[in-house]
């Protein structure tokens, strides 16, 4: 007869090797390459989404493969340069519409601040390359359904890049590239289910072609998301010589609104983009429509290739993830 112990042994083996398998190291993931498409000036929350994607790329959660306008305004390419040059990543490329675009300057005067008082290369707008072509190699060099673009300004330049034709750098028209290369879409553009956005309504006809005929899914989080989770106050309190402090501490203090901090739409943007929606949001699916007016309607349908998200984690407990993410000190 065996033993009762020899036959116990390689049972308990396998229960101690299945208990403790959950604090084995996980295979390692790739991370998430994504565009940052910004109009980085009418507001400052995209300070604190592009301090929030540095964040995060250097934590090794995302390779950031771009930081790219959808203004034209001469002050926001240098003033994207400050921030990507205060965080170790001075060589990003940067682009910029050249047709017809929305040409607006930040009235706090944050922007003139930043780029008078912080190291930068790049000194207008206009210098830096056409925004298509910038989109166009990126997605051209990557695989296949691996870039997420996150867009928390006009839809300009995702207009564009779908109407582009094959060209040198690819021989795939802009909505082949995207189709072929782009996983997601996140967008914080609109009001849901129905209402009127800022960046919608700034240049609604390429909001109705960007969003009519992108072939990709596209999450949006909308103006009732950011409009009720306030960050920038504890940014404030950071050390000196930091761009983003300065952001923060120069526009707080000049509106009412913003005593208990700035509302932080693209903040939402960009933490759906690197984490997904996961535990933060639920989410709605259908089709977002918007209206020759500028504003934006919705139609649910369980298909739909477009969602919006609806909040899910207590606003108190998102709020602090998205600002200990905004407070980063870049490694040196």
């Amino acid at each position: 007869m065996i033993p009762m112990k020899q036959l116990l042994l390689p049972a308990l083996l396998l229960f101690l090797l299945l208990g403790c398998s959950k604090n084995l190291p996980k295979t390692a993931v790739e991370p998430a390459k994504i565009i940052f498409d910004t109009d980085f000036g009418p507001d400052y929350d995209d300070v604190g989404a592009l301090a929030l994607l540095h964040a995060m790329a250097d934590s090794g959660k995302i390779e950031i493969l771009a930081t790219i306008s959808s203004n034209k305004h001469e002050l926001v390419a240098p003033g994207m340069d400050v921030l990507n040059t205060y965080f170790g990543r001075p060589n990003l490329p940067v682009g910029a519409p050249k047709g017809n675009a929305v040409n607006l300057g930040a009235w706090q005067h944050w922007l003139d601040s930043l780029v008078a008082k912080f190291p930068h290369k790049i000194q207008n707008t206009s210098e830096v390359e056409n925004a298509v072509s910038v989109y166009r190699r990126i997605l051209a060099d990557q695989p296949d359904s691996s870039v997420t673009i996150v867009t928390v300004g006009f839809l300009t330049n995702l207009a564009d890049l779908l109407q582009s034709a094959a060209d040198s750098i690819s021989n795939l028209s802009g909505k082949e590239l995207i189709l072929k290369k782009v996983k997601k879409l996140v967008s914080m553009s609109g009001t849901f289910p129905e209402g009127r956005e800022f960046n919608v309504h700034m240049d609604s006809t390429a909001s109705k072609v960007a969003f009519e005929n992108w072939p990709t899914q596209i999450t949006f989080t909308g103006y009732e998301i950011g409009s009720k989770i306030f960050t920038g106050l504890r940014v404030m309190k950071m050390p000196d010589n930091n761009p983003v402090k300065d952001v923060f501490r120069i526009s707080i203090p000049m509106a009412e609104e913003d005593k208990n901090g700035r509302m932080s739409w693209d903040e939402t943007a960009v933490l759906i983009g690197v984490y997904g929606t996961q535990d933060f949001f639920d989410t709605i699916r259908g089709k977002m429509v918007v209206n020759e007016n500028g504003s934006n309607s919705w139609i649910n349908d369980s298909l739909g290739n477009h969602m919006y998200v609806v909040q899910k984690m207590p606003i108190p407990e998102i709020t602090t993830i998205i600002e200990n993410r905004m407070m980063h000190i870049p490694k040196k």
